[in-house]
């Protein structure tokens, strides 16, 4: 047979699955690291630059160097001095630092440190932003910055998000940008589980993570955190533990401004009574993290909620859950329930239910991901699409009226789950906004605190953004 005759037709066209959707080439269709990879070889690594050199941005320094395709463009922190010792302490070698301004770190590589956070987001070529400094009133700052310069970012800053996120996106979205959650914190890894069973066609029932709790955590200090970890304060300070941080997460705040987080990006419901923190072994997850009716704790099926690594007598559990997270999700049919069982999965006594779970999250070493999927393929890893959840200030104490508020993790309030219709027809002030600002009233130990409690500025900065947001995404 002549070779003009041994040419195989050519293939036909294949067909658009939807306007603007066509299969990437053959070159492009690759996974993170490959694509990583290729933008080194090319020459044309993504341009990131760091807010906040605390201990989330130190972790992501330390394998920033590490990683192929990034190139670390600028740090900004409020303190230079901090900024160079994170990147010494972190592996970064003598001279990564000692360009002179962006222009020089652009051209020539390394890293420009600066104090201006505005300045780092304005530089030429920079593609990605990391906010890592959990102020919220910097974060919206910081995202608004993004939207006017066109560039990605990337909200560490859960704190920010869980005031205001479902508008941040919003106007990110608007100005053509991504804004996403941080993989390696917990509610980004929250979110890729949620997707995962859904993408697989099942019904989420629950998700969340784990944390140690008790009940009388909710009035802890940041005098009295120490003696709850069991360390020495003195040690604790030698080690440069933050206190009034390291406070937030036991005393409740920190789970509620997670699960409002994961609320908002999942579509998920928070319990009208907050977080339960119920004591739980991974293997009684599917159990336990199920609707009242069929035997579990929840209020609802499709809700938020944080599992304690301790039971309520002070005992440990063994098996917890303490630093990972976790979904719960459904049979759709008798067929699929065969298959839990047929494939060892562990589930409630009806077999309907069961769980997958990640047992530790590696937080800050592990936001590269977010920074490669927002850059090259233009997807967070998690983002807030609706106002569904909120977490608000409830008093530890009896405050007076006069007293100045301190904040997250501090002497006065903690941050209290709350449905978002509730919080708003309450007037509840959020947790981002119970710092700096006198109350104008006394407040009863365990009850909420509302706007109308405190001396705030509503005209401008954070407390104006969050109103807008009420206004505009009106919880249901």
């Amino acid at each position: 047979m002549r070779a003009k005759e041994m040419r195989r037709p050519a293939a036909p066209a294949a067909a658009e699955p939807f306007p603007g959707a066509r299969p990437l080439p053959y070159d492009r269709a690759m996974n993170l690291y490959r694509m990583l990879q290729a933008r080194a070889e090319a020459g044309r690594p993504v341009r990131v630059g760091l807010i906040g050199a605390g201990k989330f941005g130190s972790m992501f320094l330390s394998q920033a160097r590490h990683t192929p395709g990034l190139h670390l463009l600028g740090v900004a922190d409020l303190s230079v001095d901090r900024a160079r010792r994170a990147m010494a302490t972190t592996g970064w070698p003598d001279g990564a630092s000692a360009p002179a301004s962006f222009a020089q770190a652009l051209a020539g590589g390394g890293t420009f440190l600066t104090e201006d956070s505005e300045a780092l987001i304005a530089a030429d070529g920079m593609e990605v932003v990391i906010d890592a400094t959990g102020d919220p009133g910097a974060g919206i700052r910081h995202v608004l910055a993004c939207c006017h310069h066109r560039r990605h970012v990337v909200m560490v800053n859960v704190e920010a998000d869980a005031l205001a996120g479902p508008l941040l996106a919003r106007k990110a979205a608007e100005a053509g940008i991504v804004y996403s959650l941080a993989y390696g914190d917990q509610p980004a890894l929250i979110c890729e589980q949620v997707d995962w069973a859904r993408a697989c066609g099942f019904r989420v029932v629950a998700a969340g993570k784990g944390t140690l709790y008790m009940p009388e955590f909710h009035a802890s200090t940041p005098d009295t955190v120490w003696d709850h970890y069991g360390l020495d304060a003195a040690r604790a300070a030698a080690s440069g533990m933050n206190a009034k941080m390291f406070n937030s997460f036991l005393d409740g705040t920190k789970s509620g401004i997670e699960m409002t987080a994961v609320a908002n990006a999942c579509g998920l419901a928070a319990a009208p009574g907050g977080l339960e923190f119920p004591p739980c072994a991974v293997g009684d997850l599917a159990r336990t993290l199920i609707p009242h009716n069929d035997g579990g704790c929840l209020h609802q099926s499709g809700q938020v909620e944080v599992v304690s690594s301790r039971g309520r007598d002070g005992v440990d559990i063994a098996g917890d859950l303490r630093w990972g997270v976790y979904v719960t999700f459904e049979a759709p049919s008798d067929y699929v329930e065969r298959c839990f069982a047929d494939y060892g999965l562990i589930t409630d006594p009806s077999g309907r239910y069961t769980a997958l779970w990640r047992p530790y999250h590696l937080i800050g070493l592990e936001l590269g991901v977010s920074v490669a999927s927002v850059a090259l393929r233009g997807e967070p890893t998690g983002a807030p699409r609706e106002f569904r959840a909120d977490v608000v200030a409830t008093a530890k104490r009896d405050l007076a009226a006069g007293e100045v508020l301190d904040g997250e993790g501090g002497f006065m309030v903690w941050g209290r789950l709350m449905p978002a219709a509730e919080s708003v027809a309450h007037g509840a002030l959020p947790i981002g906004l119970a710092h700096g600002v006198a109350l104008t009233a006394p407040v009863a130990a365990g009850q909420v605190l509302r706007w109308r409690d405190v001396a705030i500025d509503q005209g401008g900065g954070p407390a104006r953004f969050r109103r807008e947001m009420e206004q505009v995404l009106a919880p249901a």
